[in-house]
């Protein structure tokens, strides 16, 4: 009898370690108002977005009115034909964001990045039963490179099929006819249930931002199409739980993630509410309504976009931030001739003269002829940049590093 008391002790003291020691939730997760690591401990995210690589914005190559993936796009195909366009994409893609970029951000104390992404990476425009293997891929890559960091991942839909928002930074046709066109939300729902169930095991994906930024403030139907937000959000976190229960889903309100007026009661237990901010003044009006609505419901907040600005707001907007206990994820690591990112590369005089001929208006064939530079130029301002935007080449941006508060 003693024996099988010593046996049953034994036993159950093993079952408390093993217990303790490996929790029974690996995923990341929330409770009230925290989010949660495996660990079952709260953790107060701190991250960077990895804009430009696999969304590119125009104006982060010094571009001004060139300023969507497609319109760059468009410039290349001028320059150098559609099939050289297309090796310098599969290339920048290579190169912009590595193994080494990686492990960069993870040496300097952030645990998370925000991928921003592009659906036409994912499937063809105008064939959206057509997949492509290339946004796949990428963040195949990126979330090993994670996972062998130990640096959380959190994907965002940046450009969504028919456009959530009508501007540059949807790479849309200049309105968000994501919300008046059904075939548009259903590729969007099919796209999302595709990366559920794609990376519903992955562990070191925190969750998924569903739309980034979606519906302008300048929309004279804005008070209308703000209706359709929520209920598009309820459609594609159906979908994605059809495959997977365990990620956190971030919902961004209107009007550029600063409307959650359009929110009612969180319609699930792993929602996680996220807003950007740029340009303001640093005071708790600021993010008053926002630490309001968290209060209401009890839900984590996320900061998923600010910056753009001199370091000294980065450094106390981020305060203010972590004095309400609020996560964030500044934008962005990597951009041209800017000390406005963690890192930058360098712009050449060669790659001055692509920004010339992107920008001067041309009305027909013979202008796009007569307005080109001359081809070794172009050749060399393009493999220029190909090289420039390697991490070994980068320039590491220490103020801005120091306004994150990270070394």
């Amino acid at each position: 009898m003693k024996y099988t008391s010593n046996l049953l002790l034994i036993f159950y003291t093993s079952f408390l370690l093993i217990s303790f020691t490996y929790p029974q939730n690996d995923f990341v997760s929330v409770k009230g108002k925290e989010i949660i690591a495996s660990d079952g401990k709260p953790i107060l995210l701190r991250g960077i977005n990895l804009g430009n690589w696999l969304n590119p914005e125009g104006y982060m190559f010094r571009f001004e009115n060139v300023n969507s993936f497609r319109l760059i796009d468009n410039v290349l195909k001028e320059l150098v034909g559609a099939d050289e366009a297309w090796k310098f994409w599969r290339t920048f893609r290579d190169n912009y964001i590595t193994k080494e970029d990686i492990s960069f951000i993870k040496s300097t104390g952030l645990n998370h990045v925000r991928v921003p992404f592009n659906f036409k990476l994912f499937l063809v425009e105008d064939h959206p039963e057509i997949w492509i293997e290339e946004g796949f891929k990428r963040l195949d890559d990126v979330i090993k490179w994670c996972n062998e960091e130990n640096l959380y991942v959190v994907l965002d839909l940046h450009a969504a099929p028919g456009g959530q928002t009508g501007d540059n930074i949807d790479d849309s046709w200049s309105y968000p006819f994501l919300f008046e066109d059904v075939r548009a939300q259903q590729t969007t729902i099919a796209l999302w249930k595709k990366l559920a169930d794609r990376y519903k095991d992955e562990t070191i994906v925190i969750g998924y931002d569903l739309l980034n930024e979606p519906l302008p403030h300048y929309l004279e139907n804005k008070d209308v199409l703000n209706l359709l937000l929520e209920p598009l959000y309820k459609k594609i976190t159906t979908a994605i739980r059809e495959v997977d229960k365990n990620h956190i889903i971030f919902l961004g309100g209107a009007q550029w993630n600063t409307n959650f007026d359009v929110f009612g009661k969180p319609y699930e237990d792993k929602l996680a509410y996220t807003f950007h901010t740029y340009w303001t003044d640093v005071k708790q009006d600021v993010i008053r309504r926002f630490v309001d609505f968290s209060d209401k419901y009890n839900v984590p907040l996320w900061l998923g976009e600010s910056g753009e600005n001199e370091d000294a707001w980065i450094d106390s907007f981020r305060v203010l931030l972590e004095i309400n206990n609020i996560g964030w994820c500044f934008w962005p690591y990597k951009k041209m001739d800017s000390d406005r990112g963690m890192v930058q590369f360098s712009k050449t005089k060669e790659w001055e003269e692509i920004i010339k001929y992107a920008e001067l208006p041309k009305k027909n064939f013979e202008d796009i002829r007569n307005a080109k530079p001359n081809r070794d130029i172009v050749k060399k301002a393009l493999s220029d940049l190909l090289e420039n935007v390697k991490f070994k080449n980068c320039e590491i941006n220490k103020g801005y590093l120091k306004a994150l508060g990270v070394k």
